[in-house]
This record gives C-alpha cells, sequence and structure tokens, in this order.
C-alpha cells in the first residue's frame, strides 16, 4: 500500500510514495515490507523488499543514509554505487532516476519539490532534526539553486499523532525554551504529557516561509495502526528487540 501526497502528484515530473508495511517478502515482526538494512531482519529479506520499491519507479538506483538525528543534508550531484549515502538525514538532488529515500518508524517522512520538478529532498524529520532545524537546512539548499520559498511544494507522511506521543516535563522544557510559542505542541491529560510532532514539523516549515497552501500532512498515526505500520515507541512497549522501518520515496523523472 502507498499513500500518495496530492499536492507532489500534481508536479509532472515527480514521482514519490509513502510506503506502508505492507506488500514485502519479511516475516515475524517486520512483516512484510522492512526496508531497515539496520535493522536484525534477514538482510535477503530486506534487499527484495528494496527491490520492490525500485520496480514500482522503474529505477535501478535507490539512496538511503545512516540516519542519526542529524540536521545535516547530502547533495547527491553524481550517481552513488553505494544504497547509504552516510551519516546524514536528508538528501537533496536534481539527478534524474535516482530514488532518494527516508527510513521511519514513528518520526516524520519529509519529501519537498521545487514546483518545477527540478530538485528534489527527503527528510528524516524526528524531533531532534527538527530541533537542529533540518528543515532551514534543506531549504537553503533549495535557494541555493535558486527556487524561492514560494515555490517549493511539500508534504509530510505518516508518523506518530500527539495521541500516541508521551513524553516528559524535561522534553517539553527543552522544546519550549527554543521558543515560547511551542507551548502550543503540548498536551497535558491526566498529569501525562503529549507531544505534537506533526505541528512541529509544520510549525518548521512555516518558520521557512513555506506557503501554506504548499503543506500537506497526513493524518494517520504510524504507534495506532499495526497493520499498516512499523512504530519503534509500539515495538518499546510490546518489549519486542528491534522493529521494522517504514520507506518514503521520490524520484524526479525526464520531463
Amino acid at each position: 500500500m502507498k499513500i500518495n501526497s496530492k499536492k507532489l502528484k500534481k508536479i509532472d515530473n515527480i514521482y514519490h510514495a509513502f510506503f506502508s508495511r505492507k506488500g514485502g517478502v519479511s516475516q515475524g515482526i517486520y512483516k512484510s515490507l522492512n526496508c531497515g538494512l539496520g535493522s536484525k531482519d534477514f538482510k535477503n529479506n530486506v534487499s527484495k523488499n528494496l527491490e520492490i520499491v525500485k520496480k514500482q519507479f522503474y529505477s535501478q538506483n535507490i539512496n538511503l543514509l545512516n540516519q542519526v538525528h542529524s540536521n545535516k543534508i547530502v547533495y547527491l550531484k553524481r550517481e552513488s554505487k553505494k544504497i547509504k549515502l552516510g551519516k546524514a538525514d536528508g538528501i537533496f538532488t536534481s539527478l534524474n532516476n535516482n530514488i532518494i529515500g527516508i527510513l521511519t518508524a514513528d518520526c516524520a517522512p519529509i519529501l519537498l519539490s521545487s514546483r518545477c520538478g527540478k530538485y528534489i529532498c527527503a527528510l528524516h524529520g524526528g524531533w531532534k532534526g527538527l530541533y537542529k532545524n533540518i528543515i532551514k537546512e534543506a531549504i537553503n539548499l533549495f535557494k541555493k539553486n535558486k527556487i524561492q520559498s514560494k515555490d517549493i511544494i511539500c508534504a509530510v507522511g505518516p508518523c506518530i499523532s500527539q495521541k500516541s506521543y508521551e513524553v516528559k516535563i524535561d522534553f517539553m522544557k527543552k522544546i519550549i525554551k527554543q521558543k515560547t510559542i511551542y507551548k502550543k505542541l503540548f498536551k497535558i491529560k491526566k498529569k501525562k504529557i503529549y507531544f505534537n510532532l506533526k505541528k512541529y514539523a509544520y510549525c518548521k516549515l512555516r518558520e521557512a516561509k513555506i506557503n501554506v497552501n504548499n503543506i500537506e500532512i497526513n493524518n494517520k498515526d504510524t504507534y495506532s495502526n499495526p497493520d499498516l505500520f512499523f512504530s519503534y515507541r509500539r515495538s518499546v512497549h510490546k518489549n519486542e528487540d528491534d522493529y521494522g522501518r517504514n520507506i518514503s520515496i521520490i524520484v524526479k523523472k525526464e520531463s
């Protein structure tokens, strides 16, 4: 199962998808489209799952990262023979037929494209990366290539929702210290604190001057949909020793 952004779909030469966990070959806690090369799943199964993704977009290359919750973005300027491009949390490119992908299991996958379809970017939007302003770093790359904020289209894919994201008070204080307006990202219910990751990503996009009409946020919750998505937090609560990863990809084709 693939989830698409209506806004990104309007760009003629750009293809993308936020994949669910369905449609792959992995078994057990990794069932079935686990694309996490860093997971403890059988590597052969993960490779087959990545091939399934590639075939849907008629592409030979797929580019991933060793994600480390940073604000670092790899600018892919030439084709790489390696699947993983190094330690980073975003990929930016103008290359044709090179899939760029992000793996998540509760964090927010963020896909961006210039309206003209010349430049694309995929970001791993965990709270740490968002806190370190990875979105601003991405927008700066578009600007360096003469793409203004008003001409960037962005889609935030399925991630953990506020109702499923309980946090500690120290976490809340850290986020609010960054900006007091971030108080609105928290909800206190029965002495428990809940954080809105989707809204945090939205705030960061708006701060980067992305037009509100160019932002699309998916409302699905990775935690409470075990049949559809892998979830790190759910795996912890179930005392599982590992978890699968959902893949989100974007690729530019020749126009």
